[in-house]
């Protein structure tokens, strides 16, 4: 899927790990640590963070996403999602990554730091809705 050496991989899911010892998850007790990579090479890493408001939660892959494109970073290459078990992105952060391009890779790990899934955005959101979409005829 990308160019990316087994050790790049390794590497970027380590972080996603070690970020996800941060994780505020004093509900669910599922910590969740995500490393997103931008096309300029920095990394940007995130922990889910709970809220006794479980609305006002927010998850490991936004807050990545979030604090690049605060620091001016809109492209990105890869992002890594660490969880105890492996799970995938949920669907509101799968639509935030969209926004910013359906090539970007995703590396799915457990707690362990075991590659689960390699896959892309796109893959993860089929017939994801776009800045192209709002767009309107006439």
């Amino acid at each position: 899927m990308t160019n990316m050496t087994e050790e790049e991989r390794q590497a970027l899911i380590d972080l996603a790990n070690e970020a996800r010892r941060r994780a505020y998850a004093p509900y669910s007790k599922y910590q969740v640590g995500a490393a997103l990579r931008t096309a300029s090479g920095r990394i940007y890493t995130g922990v889910n963070i709970e809220n006794a408001a479980y609305p006002t939660s927010i998850c490991a892959e936004r807050v990545a996403v979030f604090k690049a494109v605060s620091e001016g970073e809109t492209k990105f290459e890869v992002i890594a999602v660490t969880t105890p078990n492996g799970g995938a992105p949920c669907g509101s952060c799968r639509q935030v990554l969209a926004e910013f391009g359906l090539n970007t890779v995703v590396l799915i790990a457990d707690g362990r730091g075991r590659l689960m899934k390699e896959t892309s955005v796109g893959e993860l959101l089929p017939d994801a809705f776009r800045p192209d979409d709002l767009k309107t005829s006439g």
